[in-house]
């Protein structure tokens, strides 16, 4: 992946990134691990009673069945080896389960050379933030002194190409936009030959996100991926899923349904800020095996955030 981690992060910066997260979890923060302290310090010793109230809280958080499972029986395990005496002992065993389950690795390890033309292709389903995710993407990689082309491929939608339009001039990026309905492979194919010819380090495509028309839509993403293929090799590099966080369990629905046409490497949670239904992170992590890379916590071009596991689950779980 093109992203690393900046070298000159200082701590100062690390700890604001990390503040920055802990207030837009806030609610998700409520809804899960506020809940979950509250049934382990309910009686006091963790019984069966207790972790039964646990499984019922797990699965009202959208952690899921399977998710749920996993921390449960890895919670009954440690309790057999009486390694779980007290609350604290519990949620210990919970955050290392949750904290497991985010270290989820990419599905491809191919690394591509540094000074190589990285292809992203961006898909989801409308509504879900995409175009604007793909401005702060194109913003973040500005900043890191890289020469980003746009690619506005959703031909079928008039207000994503004049939306993506603001975004590419806010963010710094290249254009590359066809008329209406054009067909978006085409559109494609143009964007890849100007940034081997504008020497661009990224191009980054929006795609149509019309899931109720899912056989169509699908059938154009796999032929974006060949044209791809065919101009840039290794394309596309990265094919990343937005999900809207605010959806809860249908976004796991949306993911399983492009995992199975898009080869996803990557998921982009989007309005963490927004919602106490954070938790699904974890089961579309679990049940589908792909790594969250970035998140989104607000509307301006700096609120999209590389995502780290470890600094999820701890400002989850920190004190306030």
């Amino acid at each position: 992946m093109l992203f690393r981690k900046s070298s000159n992060e200082t701590p100062e910066k690390k700890a604001g990134l990390f503040a920055r997260m802990k207030k837009a979890l806030g609610a998700t923060k409520e809804n899960l691990v506020s809940r979950i302290e509250a049934v382990l310090s309910s009686r006091p010793e963790i019984d069966e009673t207790v972790l039964e109230d646990l499984e019922g809280t797990l699965l009202g958080a959208d952690l899921g069945v399977r998710v749920t499972e996993r921390i449960m029986t890895a919670v009954r395990e440690q309790r057999k080896k009486q390694a779980i005496r007290t609350a604290e002992d519990a949620q210990k065993v919970i955050r290392e389960e949750l904290l497991s389950i985010l270290n989820t690795r990419p599905l491809s390890e191919t690394q591509t050379a540094e000074e190589a033309l990285q292809v992203w292709m961006v898909v989801g389903v409308n509504g879900t933030g995409k175009t604007t995710t793909i401005g702060k993407l194109a913003a973040r990689l500005s900043r890191e002194d890289k020469k980003v082309l746009v690619c506005a491929a959703d031909t079928f939608r008039p207000a994503a190409i004049e939306q993506l339009t603001v975004w590419a001039e806010r963010s710094g990026a290249e254009l590359v936009k066809s008329k209406t309905g054009m067909d978006p492979s085409a559109v494609l194919h143009d964007a890849l030959s100007a940034a081997v010819a504008r020497h661009s380090d990224v191009v980054i495509v929006d795609t149509a996100g019309r899931l109720h028309t899912k056989s169509n839509l699908m059938q154009e993403l796999e032929k974006m991926r060949r044209v791809a293929g065919r101009k840039v090799s290794g394309a596309p590099h990265e094919v990343l899923l937005v999900v809207d966080a605010t959806t809860g369990q249908n976004g796991l629905t949306q993911a399983q349904e492009f995992k199975k046409f898009t080869g996803i490497t990557g998921l982009i949670i989007t309005k963490l800020d927004g919602t106490a239904k954070g938790g699904i992170l974890f089961s579309i992590c679990q049940d589908l095996g792909i790594p969250v890379r970035f998140i989104g916590i607000g509307e301006s071009l700096e609120d999209l955030l590389e995502f780290s596991p470890e600094a999820f689950v701890n400002s989850l779980f920190e004190k306030s």
